[in-house]
């Protein structure tokens, strides 16, 4: 890929995308542009990394082929107003702004600009995200398979409508800390039973990760496979009814459904 790539905002989402994209060396680092209002963030990434900086976001996006606004909902109308006297219609905008949609995005950068929603995760940075991508009217076959490359290449994606990013929010956006918390839990566990604190995140989320590419490569049902350890009797059955007892199973899916509310709320301007 020869196209120049900017970033505005690399902050933790940013900055992981940024560096999952040199991960997967389909770009080059001198193929990124990125700016923050902290500069010292830039700054690290032009030291240890070799990407390139601007001054500012008009500046930068007068230089790119496919701009990421990677910043904060609260300020993104901010940073579109400062680069929408200098997009032209070929460049790709790509928001990672919960809650901001396709209208209130075009209402200030006009409508005949390309713009893709995306909502990425953090594990981005180890090549693992799974990002939903809604491209508006404007965006070819073609340059959605640009974007869908770069995207492909710190993991996975699925094309969603509109009106289902506030799910994914939820389920991959917001989860992957409510992931990190039931890895914490399952340490201090075996930390608890004897397991020194090292060996006991090594454990706790290596399983983590293989349920999940059993879940993926296999295909079967997560209960299905939920099931075959449970032998009768067993150590595991004695935990998955504790686990039913606390309302585990409910305390996620309130989790999932809050985050996704929250999404909900941020498109309406709360």
């Amino acid at each position: 890929m020869t196209n120049k790539i900017g970033f505005i905002g690399c902050g933790n989402m940013g900055k992981a995308i940024l560096l999952g994209l040199l991960s997967s060396q389909i770009v080059k680092a001198r193929q990124i542009v990125g700016y923050d209002i902290r500069t010292e963030i830039t700054d690290e990434l032009a030291r240890q990394h070799g990407v390139l900086t601007a001054d500012g976001s008009a500046q930068l996006a007068q230089q790119c082929d496919i701009i990421f606004l990677a910043v904060k909902p609260d300020v993104i109308r901010t940073s579109l107003g400062e680069i929408a006297g200098v997009l032209k219609p070929r460049q790709i905008l790509i928001s990672i702004a919960a809650g901001i949609t396709l209208d209130a995005i075009s209402a200030v950068v006009g409508p005949d600009k390309k713009v893709v929603r995306v909502m990425p995760n953090t594990p981005a940075l180890v090549r693992e995200a799974i990002c939903s991508l809604t491209p508006n009217q404007h965006v070819t076959p073609d340059e959605f398979s640009q974007v869908a490359r770069l995207f492909s290449s710190i993991g996975r994606y699925e094309r969603v409508p509109e009106y289902q990013i506030h799910a994914v929010t939820g389920v991959s956006g917001s989860a992957p800390a409510f992931v990190f918390m039931l890895i914490e839990a399952m340490a201090d566990a075996a930390v608890a039973g004897g397991l020194p604190r090292k060996q006991a995140y090594q454990f706790a989320a290596q399983t983590v990760l293989g349920s999940a590419k059993m879940v993926l490569e296999t295909g079967l049902h997560p209960g299905e496979l939920k099931d075959n350890v449970c032998s009768p009797g067993g150590t595991t059955i004695e935990g998955v009814g504790v686990l039913e007892d606390k309302g585990f199973r409910a305390a996620v899916m309130q989790a999932v459904r809050a985050s996704t509310h929250k999404s909900i709320r941020l498109s309406q301007g709360e």
